[in-house]
């Protein structure tokens, strides 16, 4: 028998390797044996947007946005951590320091191994870093890190102009710091410091994890409780009901808001937090019809915000202004002025500039062209379709026909841009705390979420200076003025931001809703 043990061993793993199209991870062995976890504590969370659908077909950080997933499921930890009033705290770095121009010098913290049992130095940082801004589209622009030098514990990055923002874009999910040499980039599997190592991965299905035998710690000198950690993808809000009540997930992330009362009861918990995760709609300024800013501006008119927070949304969620909620820091919405639900004025706005209901159908129209609006979302944020119906009614009262395109399949939509008048997403504005990221990436031209190629002159100039602003008070100013200027144009309408609300059994642990929407998976999260 001990002859044949390890012949058995190897076909199990033969076996474990050709099931399914997933991939497994490449790191060494990590049992719940070698760790300490209860072999018994096993959970299922059910979750809407790990999906290829989201952009987070994978847990590499460096590729698009999976590094959401990395570092949601517990796989990644950045240097710095968001406390719930978005403010920078040290997590794999201690402390961090810039000399007022250039140069930053960032201590690292002693004792943390990545779960390839790799120590984490500067080095190995250096080298994670520097695959990141060879690998990732936004990261180069973002960190404008020119070189980076390592000594023992101690980094040190020069940037190629001041970049008051660095740390704030460390602590973006992009920034999980990975054992490169370890980490399979081909299958999209990274090797990080979390609580939590991949043990397969199957896009579009599930994830599953075991515990990181060589975990630090963390921020709560913590080891994972749990022995294995499944992430199940399901996409659609009905199924995600239908499963937490049957029991066959213990938790859920992306809820439809129809489906809570199914869960007030003593069997289940919520956590809840307010964030900046908006709803919001992009003009696509390349189409004839959004060209008209009378069209956009009736449109900014026409959506009843309030009814759609309060009624569709049952009031879990805050009705949009500005780029940030209302109150968000010094640069929250409260600070801007936008047109508010007025549909007279709407109506008034169309009929000078020639918009109208010429043949009676309740449509208006203009030399021989219906004023029909083209707008594409998705569904699975359970919120999107809700505020695409909403929209249908609330413009139809004004003159104007929505068409929706409700689909999972987005990006073949969003590549041509004659498919589409308006696109209707959601996106964290604000996932570190500070404004530059959401100008950064949706409203300069040629940026990643610039869905609408809006472009602006001033907008440009105000970028400018913000991105070399180190004055806090400063940058809130400018952030302000940033989000008057594309609200001037109606380029976008900030419809509301989401209330997070995560669901679980009442025998869940720690599984708890944070304001910049990273961190689901901690070394907390535990199950009786």
């Amino acid at each position: 028998m001990k002859k044949m043990l390890p012949l058995l061993l190897a076909f199990v793993m033969i076996l474990g390797l050709l099931t399914g199209c997933g991939t497994t991870a490449p790191s060494a062995d990590t049992s719940a044996e070698d760790t300490g976890a209860n072999n018994s504590k096993t959970m299922v969370i059910g979750d809407t947007t790990f999906n290829s659908e989201n952009w987070e077909e994978t847990v590499d950080p460096h590729t698009t946005y999976n590094g959401w997933a990395c570092i949601r499921y517990g796989i990644g930890e950045t240097l710095v951590h968001y406390t719930d009033t978005m403010e920078l705290e040290p997590w794999l770095a201690t402390e961090w320091e810039n000399d007022g121009d250039l140069t930053w010098t960032i201590t690292l913290r002693d004792g943390v191994k990545f779960s390839s049992g790799r120590e984490m130095d500067a080095e190995a940082v250096k080298q994670c870093l520097e695959h990141l801004l060879e690998a990732h589209d936004r990261a180069p622009d973002d960190t404008k890190i020119k070189s980076i030098e390592a000594d023992g514990q101690e980094l040190t990055i020069k940037t190629s102009e001041p970049n008051p923002a660095l740390m704030n874009y460390l602590g973006d999910p992009y920034g999980c710091i990975i054992d490169v040499d370890a980490s399979d980039f081909e299958k999209g599997i990274a090797v990080g410091t979390g609580p939590y190592v991949v043990k397969d991965m199957v896009t579009d299905d599930h994830l599953t994890l075991v515990p990181n035998k060589d975990y630090w710690g963390g921020l709560t000198n913590e080891q994972p409780k749990l022995s294995e950690l499944t992430i199940k993808t399901i996409s659609n809000g009905d199924t995600l009901s239908s499963a937490l009540q049957a029991g066959d997930i213990d938790a859920a992330y992306g809820m439809a808001y129809e489906a809570y009362p199914n869960f007030e009861n003593d069997d289940y918990q919520f956590s809840s937090i307010q964030t900046s995760r908006a709803f919001f709609a992009s003009m696509n300024m390349t189409s004839a019809v959004i060209q008209d800013p009378a069209v956009r501006k009736a449109i900014a008119y026409g959506i009843n915000k309030e009814g759609f927070v309060e009624t569709l949304l049952d009031g879990h969620g805050v009705v949009g202004h500005g780029a940030f909620p209302d109150g968000f820091s010094t640069f929250g919405g409260d600070k801007v002025k936008t047109e508010e639900y007025d549909p007279e004025e709407a109506e008034k706005v169309l009929d000078d500039a020639g918009w109208k209901d010429s043949d009676g159908d309740g449509i208006r129209d203009k030399n021989g062209t219906k004023l029909v609006i083209r707008w594409l979302t998705y569904p699975s944020r359970q919120e999107l379709p809700l505020l695409a119906e909403a929209v249908q009614a609330d413009l139809k009262k004004i003159g104007i026909e929505v068409d929706i395109n409700n689909t999972a399949n987005r990006r073949e939509f969003l590549a041509d841009m004659t498919s589409f008048d308006i696109y209707a997403s959601a996106l964290v504005t604000a996932p570190s705390g500070d404004p530059q990221y959401f100008f950064t990436t949706s409203c300069l031209p040629d940026q990643s979420y610039n869905f609408g190629a809006y472009k602006s002159d001033k907008v440009n100039e105000l970028m400018e200076e913000l991105a070399l602003e180190f004055d806090t008070d400063k940058r809130a100013d400018l952030a302000v003025k940033l989000q008057q200027e594309i609200l001037n144009d109606n380029a976008y309408i900030f419809c509301s931001f989401l209330q997070m609300n995560m669901i679980s059994k009442a025998n869940v642990k720690n599984y708890t809703a944070h304001a910049c929407d990273y961190y689901q998976v901690t070394a907390a999260l535990d199950i009786e």
